[in-house]
């Protein structure tokens, strides 16, 4: 492909390079060779852009010049995603039932489907078209899924649960397990909880590896559309996730726990049940939050306070050994 020609499919704006350069592939700067594109957004590493052997660098609009062919544009990391695509075409599935897979007879599965080995879909389960369901899949009786459905080996949907269109599950992934929810009785023993009510997925939704959506003892646990849920995330039952939200590796959702639109928890993030987390929130990496966190904050450490307090917190305690010894030092003068 010509230099030119992944600008234009990208939607960036050539600099400095000739627009009949071959590009042949992406790459990481450090790694990348002549005839490959690159992805630079952080202006501390301007350095770099220039090192690269590279043919040509994505970079942001207002990142520094350099003698390297740029391809600028205003979200450059969304562009690098875009070439990626270009270059890199995953497996293709063609449309049939693989003879190891068992589907029961009143299962109702669209057109173009892919079952692969050993896939299970018990009864009443509805499947809408183009779905592709790689080896081990299982699929509990009564879930309904819609179009386009993309589950990794091993990933499961449990009974009753709701999943929209064009929902990927990775590896490992369940959907609608129990939640944990136990009783303790007269005799000092633990009690099952009946978990009740279904897992729902919106649209859009990505569940990636051994990450668990748990069913609610009642009512629902709900993940809303184009949210996106990281390796060993943990969704408590009964908790909601809003819309765009991420959730980072190893994040965990006590139960009832509310989560807005467009929220980002870094990983490791644990939330206490019964929270409520407003739309626009920023977690950074192993806060701990107890209290509900009011929409458009940005929180760290544990428990969790205003990120700029933090900061400030974390600068004196870097110091308390040497203000430790100043006030020993006063009070022994």
């Amino acid at each position: 492909m010509k230099l030119a020609e992944l600008a234009s499919a990208i939607g960036a704006r050539l600099e400095n390079g000739s627009p009949n350069t071959e590009i042949t592939g992406v790459c990481g700067i450090e790694e990348a060779a002549p005839g490959h594109v690159t992805f630079l957004a952080n202006p501390k590493y301007a350095s770099a852009a220039k090192a690269t052997r590279a043919s040509a660098v994505i970079v942001a609009e207002d990142f520094p010049a350099a003698a390297t062919a740029m391809l600028r544009s205003k979200n450059p990391y969304l562009a690098f995603a875009h070439a990626l695509e270009l270059f890199y075409q995953p497996p293709k599935y063609a449309p049939g039932v693989h003879r190891t897979a068992v589907v029961h007879p009143s299962a109702k599965i669209g057109h173009g489907a892919h079952i692969g080995p050993y896939v299970v879909i018990d009864e009443d389960v509805e499947i809408g078209k183009n779905a592709v369901m790689l080896a081990h899949v299982v699929i509990y009786r009564g879930a309904k899924i819609g179009n386009n459905f993309f589950a990794h080996a091993h990933a499961v949907v449990r009974e009753h649960c709701l999943v929209g269109d064009s929902v990927i599950l990775q590896n490992g992934a369940v959907i609608g397990a129990d939640g944990f929810g136990f009783a303790k009785d007269d005799g000092g023993r633990w009690q099952k909880i009946v978990q009740s009510g279904p897992a729902i997925l919106e649209d859009d939704v990505e569940v990636q590896a051994n990450a668990c959506v748990d069913r609610a003892s009642i009512g629902e646990t709900h993940v809303a559309r184009g949210a996106k849920i990281d390796n060993l995330v943990q969704v408590g039952h009964g908790s909601s996730v809003g819309e765009h939200t991420l959730l980072c590796a190893q994040v965990g959702l006590a139960g009832s726990t509310k989560v807005g639109k467009n929220v980002i928890l870094a990983g490791q993030v644990g939330v206490a049940g019964h929270c409520k987390i407003g739309d626009g929130v920023i977690a950074t990496a192993q806060s701990g939050i107890p209290n509900d966190v009011p929409e458009k904050a940005v929180v760290s450490g544990y428990p969790a306070i205003d990120n700029k307090l933090w900061l400030r917190c974390v600068a004196v305690f870097n110091r308390l050994p040497e203000i430790a010894k100043a006030l020993r030092a006063k009070s022994s003068a």
